[in-house]
């Protein structure tokens, strides 16, 4: 049975020792008995001036005394304590015709009930020492922990800082004059909502305009701990009439939590409990949502699904959560209370944005609750939009507190020093509360001072608890802010009866039920406010806490399989910490057991695209436990962050070590990404050519899926090269891999490239049943992204057979789906072809506002490739508005922007670069790009963008009456008409 530890505590203490003054020189030539009595009476009274102000002695060394206090019961003024017996002591010493000195300081120690020797250590019990041996005679000197607790109540002489041994830096230390007395304080106890009269209404007048107006409203709660943040948010949920209130919050640990908050209420929604087998999870939420893909997603998103079709986005993940909302408030007005938003990972807060944005015809209210640092990493959270509001919430007036006050003791007779309360509680409504609660548990017993803090407040009235519900909170509290009854019962296995003790903690109002209980048959509670678990935490050993954290992750596995793998893993991973903090490293078996988890979690944050988070977790899991496995996939995630410095060097080591011991699964994956890395960053095409077709040879026999990835790469180089040939021949290798795997997603991305390829090359015969293909492959697969590609190739198609209408249209459909889930770069890409075919039907003034907020999009995301294009165009445009200045401008710029190996936009920006020229009458260099051009291209066997360039040349010859120089561009243009070659296979 565990023992946790028992009787081990971090607690904030008070030591204080006391020592005679030259007692061997004071005692000499005296009688031994008499000198024995004498010694005697000042240990006796010692410790009754200990005891008697609450104190504890630990032990009696020579002629020193050494107590403390708040070990074992803490008291909100320990350190006042403390201080008053000092003088006391002293008082009693004097009287004794003795002279002594003592030492004082307050601090978190390490505390152990029933032992037989020192039960406090730590930096406090050293500083008083040498504080005790630094006073002079008949002096208390305290240390700066003490002087901070005893402020305003005990009057202090400061003295130079004094470097004690042992110190890196000198110690603050201050002596002890007199006590000052202040007047009494007080005593009670209930909590009605005052002071919010306001700030409610404006909650109710935001719903009701969101039901009548039937778009999203967003409102954010703005306040500090304690100030009711979450008080105001649930009056106001509970006094809504006929709307669906779901409700969930984001956790202050761990990695791979991003859509927590959404998974608490997607579940909610789907009748779904965290122990639900995976296949029963999904079905449930297929049965909730009318469409499969948008479950799908969400099943990602939430952790009941490993992966859909491979790694899906976050722009997806945001789609489906979208659709959600808005089938739920399609039927009643829908309220999503996200609480601790400041603890969100970016995707939810760009998730929760999107929905404040783009929810435009059902009644969605969004309430958010946070602490100002929100704003500290998201300065522009809720600004720009029309229906974004914001609530700060203040400390209560004076005369609102007091109203609190009157109404939490109106059926107690406490005596109350209500100016006291108010001054010491500052308008916090949480404080008012548990300072009322800590002085009607005394029932009336003599009124204590309160504390400076609300910390110090909570954590005597949870040491003055019976001992098991004492127990029970702490165990509680490394579960988190949510716990379980069944959990308990693994957790403090020396509590007799749990039931019991929960109850006397909800009677205390400490803990909360939790109306829904995400295991089943699990009864959940909550820590009324999160400070009263941090407080119970705080006071746990290090080692019980380790414990405590290892036995919950056990429990949970045990309950919940691997649906809360993030919650386990975070567990473990705090387990393996603090273990490693205390005895220099975690125990094998431990780091084995949180590397297996946190892995697990980031490989599925990899699926749902929440990359920041897989890199964190990986990263830790090879920290405990290196495998080669674990460091593909650490490396993976840089990948896919785009941190291609970091991918070099660990696919690297990655693929050597791999090689070496024949792993040639891992061995091929490494190389693969290695050539991505290599041609992304160093531009080098030679080498990523090289990596890459290594990699396809070593992945052969491998799974179809993840030879497509080599595949793939190969067929990128080949592309970024200019290799068309190549190219054509390993997508087709890639394609038959995604059909033989029954990758619907691989098959759309590379079905997409030959069919632009062929397009590219006028093979219209050969392009237009993959246009079909791919349109088909995202309605099955219900990709939004898939759906928005589709409609890009279908445009692409109309473009280069100049049906420019067709093609406008296309693209307009598949820019409305990219701004719907926040594909920024996509979306400026489909305003650069919209604005190209509207520059064809002669509309320059649309042009040219959608080419300028595209060059601007795309300098935001230095996106090279596509801004050398948005360029050019709009030189283009500058060229026909006669504005050759700033045509000349961006032509250059885009010339600047093109890349290297960039062979078509090589070819295209001189054209552009032409134009203007042209316009200049600067004809000898118009021509002489124009003619470079058109041969590069003619290189390339893109035989679409030859023609168009050749159309340019043959123009440039007719204006200036110089036909007969254009007649063998004329025959190759004529030779340039779309084809078809054989099927493709």
């Amino acid at each position: 049975m565990p023992t946790y530890h028992v009787g081990v505590e971090r607690k904030l203490a008070t030591v204080l020792f006391v020592d005679l003054v030259d007692s061997t020189k004071g005692l000499t030539g005296r009688d031994p008995e008499v000198v024995r009595r004498q010694v005697s009476r000042f240990f006796d009274e010692v410790a009754h001036c200990i005891v008697t102000h609450g104190g504890t002695v630990e032990k009696f060394a020579g002629d020193a005394v050494m107590a403390a206090f708040g070990i074992p019961l803490a008291h909100e003024d320990d350190a006042e304590r403390a201080v008053r017996a000092g003088l006391a002591t002293l008082a009693k010493v004097k009287e004794l015709d003795l002279q002594a000195r003592i030492g004082i300081e307050s601090g978190e120690v390490v505390a152990e009930e029933n032992h037989d020797s020192t039960f406090a250590t730590g930096e406090p019990v050293n500083i008083a020492a040498r504080l005790q041996q630094l006073a002079g005679p008949m002096e208390i000197l305290v240390g700066p922990g003490t002087a901070g607790l005893v402020q305003g109540r005990i009057e202090l002489e400061p003295l130079e800082a004094v470097e004690l041994r042992g110190f890196d830096r000198p110690v603050e230390t201050r002596r002890v004059v007199c006590v000052t007395e202040l007047g009494r304080p007080l005593r009670s106890l209930a909590a009605p909502l005052v002071g919010r009269d306001a700030e409610l209404e404006l909650l109710e007048n935001t719903f009701t305009r969101a039901v009548r107006d039937k778009r999203a409203s967003l409102v954010t709660i703005y306040g500090d701990p304690g100030v009711g943040k979450s008080r105001l948010a649930r009056e106001f949920a509970a006094g809504l009439d006929r709307a669906l209130v779901l409700s969930g919050r984001c956790l202050p640990y761990g990695e791979g939590v991003t859509y927590w908050p959404l998974a608490e209420m997607v579940k909610a929604s789907a009748g779904i409990s965290d122990d639900d087998p995976l296949d029963e999870a999904q079905k449930k939420l297929r049965e909730t949502c009318e469409d499969e893909a948008v479950a799908d997603l969400l099943a990602l998103a939430v952790g009941v699904l490993e992966a859909v079709e491979g790694e899906r986005g976050q722009q997806e993940i945001t789609w489906a959560a979208r659709a959600w909302a808005e089938q739920l408030a399609a039927a009643q007005p829908l309220v999503l209370m996200f609480e601790d938003v400041h603890w969100g990972e970016e995707p939810l807060l760009e998730l929760i944005e999107h929905l404040a944005a783009w929810v435009r015809e059902y009644p969605l209210l969004i309430l958010c609750v946070a602490r100002p640092e929100l704003l500290d990493v998201r300065p522009t959270w809720g600004g720009g939009r029309v229906r974004a509001t914001t609530l700060e919430l203040e400390p209560l007036q004076p005369e609102e507190s007091a109203q609190l006050l009157e109404a939490l003791t109106a059926e107690l007779d406490l005596p109350l020093d209500i100016e006291t309360v108010l001054a010491k509680t500052e308008g916090n409504p949480l404080f008012v509360e548990e300072t009322i609660r800590m002085l009607a548990e005394r029932d009336g017993d003599g009124v204590e001072r309160i504390p400076d803090t609300l910390q110090a407040l909570i954590a005597a009235r949870i040491d003055r608890l019976p001992m098991s519900e004492r127990t029970l909170l702490q165990r509680a509290s490394a579960m988190g802010r949510i716990f379980m009854a069944g959990a308990l019962e693994q957790l403090a296995p020396e509590v007799d009866d749990v039931g019991d003790a929960l109850d006397g903690l909800l009677l205390r109002d400490l803990i909360v039920r939790e109306p829904r209980a995400s295991i089943s048959g699990e009864q959940a509670y909550k820590f009324r406010h999160v400070l009263i678990r941090e407080v119970a935490y705080a006071g746990l050993s290090k080692l019980s806490r380790a414990e405590l954290h290892r036995a919950f992750a056990l429990w949970l596995a045990e309950k919940a399989g691997d649906e809360l793998v993030e919650i386990k893993a975070f567990h473990l991973d705090q387990a393996a910490r603090l273990l490693a903090e205390l005895d220099g490293a975690a125990p094998p078996e431990l780091a084995e057991e949180a590397a297996s988890a946190l892995s697990h979690a980031g490989r599925r944050a990899l699926s749902r695209e929440a990359f920041r988070s897989a890199r964190k977790l990986l990263l830790r899991s090879v920290e405990l436990s290196p495998t080669l496995e674990r460091r593909y996939f650490a490396a993976r995630a840089a990948w896919r962050l785009g941190d291609m410095t970091a991918v070099i060097v660990e696919m690297e080591d990655v693929a050597s070590v791999a090689a070496s011991h024949g792993e040639r699964l891992l061995q091929g994956r490494a190389l693969t990404a290695l050539a991505e890395a290599v041609l992304n960053q160093r531009a080098d095409a030679v080498a990523a050519r090289q990596l890459a077709e290594e990699a396809v040879e070593v992945l052969t026999g491998e799974a179809p899926d993840i030879q497509f990835e080599a595949l793939r790469a190969a067929a990128s180089v080949a592309q970024w090269v200019g290799d068309a040939d190549a190219f054509e021949r390993w997508a087709k290798l890639a394609l038959e891999a995604a059909r033989t795997a029954g990758r619907k997603d691989q098959e759309v991305f590379i079905t997409m490239g030959l069919a632009e390829m062929y397009v590219l090359r006028l093979e219209i015969d050969e392009a237009e049943p993959l246009v079909d293909r791919i349109a088909e492959l995202a309605e099955e697969s219900g990709s939004m992204i898939g759906r928005a590609q589709a409609l890009a190739t279908r445009a692409s198609l109309e473009n280069w057979r100049m049906n420019e209408v067709e093609a406008e249209a296309a693209y307009t459909a598949a820019r409305e789906i990219y701004r719907e889930i926040g594909n920024t770069a996509a979306e400026a890409h489909a305003n650069m072809m919209i604005a190209r075919a509207a520059m064809a039907q002669g509309d320059l003034t649309r042009a040219e506002k959608l080419l300028v907020e595209a060059v601007r999009t795309m300098k935001g995301l230095n996106d090279r490739a596509r801004l050398c294009e948005a360029q050019r165009s709009l030189a283009e445009v500058y060229v026909k508005l006669g504005r050759l200045e700033e045509a000349e401008r961006l032509a250059l710029e885009a010339r600047a922007s093109v890349g290297g190996e960039d062979r078509i936009s090589l070819s295209t920006t001189k054209l552009s670069l032409a134009s203007v020229r042209a316009a200049q009458g600067r004809d000898d260099e118009a021509e002489a790009l124009l003619r470079e051009a058109v041969g590069e291209l003619r290189q390339s066997h893109m035989r679409a963008p030859e023609r168009w360039a050749l159309r340019r040349l043959v123009h440039f010859y007719a204006e200036r009456g110089r036909e007969d120089e254009a007649v063998g561009y004329e025959a190759r243009l004529a030779e340039l008409v779309p084809r078809s070659t054989a099927p493709m296979a």
